[in-house]
């Protein structure tokens, strides 16, 4: 055998159908029942149980206890990206499981990625960062750039104290839809707070997409794109 991660093993519990159904389905950043993942998944509530605790074995999945329900969600960011990338070359490599509905234009314009923003506006906002030199690459790594902490200051975000979180301020995540980087990490996740905390958009029921409305488009654009 050889050094390293086992990346066969994780492709597997990602590979099959109802597994790969019930992990696209918390990519909402919601956590669900086993009932609620089982009918994600297409599955009998034995079956889903089954699948949901390799799931826990191989890391990618969190259970929690609230009274009488467990409730499951990704076991962090990190997974939820992995998914985002798997998506990116799925949508390229072959068929899709089913016809294009009416909610993929949405989709492919903005949506949520597990606690962050994806699609069209979230990968042109990570452009328009690099370009004004408010984010900069270090190497493959994203970082804050000479501007970037009294940018964010000036719209209500502080980037300056982690708390006792170690994950990073900023990280690149493929965006499956656009097939380039769109921003995850700490920044990622509090400018969609941002935006959902001032009602420029809000989030679909029981979907991943996030509608802007006219007034909070432009509103967004003049905080994260100008």
């Amino acid at each position: 055998m050889k050094d390293g991660p086992d990346i066969a093993r994780v492709a597997s519990l990602v590979g099959d159908p109802a597994r790969a159904n019930m992990l696209t389905a918390l990519m909402t950043g919601s956590a669900l029942t086993a009932s609620e993942l089982a009918l994600e998944g297409g599955v009998g509530l034995a079956t889903a149980s089954s699948h949901l605790a390799k799931l826990i074995e191989g890391g990618l999945l969190t259970v929690a206890a609230q009274g009488r329900h467990r409730y499951y969600g990704l076991a962090g960011p990190q997974v939820a990206s992995m998914l985002e990338a798997i998506m990116g070359v799925a949508a390229g490599a072959g068929p899709k499981r089913a016809r294009p509905g009416p909610r993929e234009p949405a989709m492919r314009e903005a949506r949520v990625c597990y606690d962050h923003l994806a699609g069209e506006h979230a990968v042109k906002m990570l452009d328009g960062f690099l370009a004004r030199d408010i984010l900069v690459r270090d190497g493959g790594a994203i970082g804050l750039g000479p501007k970037g902490a009294a940018h964010f200051a000036a719209v209500g975000i502080d980037v300056g104290d982690p708390g006792p979180s170690r994950r990073p301020v900023c990280r690149d995540c493929l965006d499956w839809s656009v097939r380039r980087s769109h921003l995850a990490g700490r920044l990622g996740a509090a400018i969609l707070d941002k935006i959902l905390a001032e009602k420029w958009a809000r989030r679909e029921k029981d979907s991943r997409v996030v509608t802007f409305s006219p007034k909070g488009r432009v509103a967004f654009e003049k905080a994260f794109l100008a």
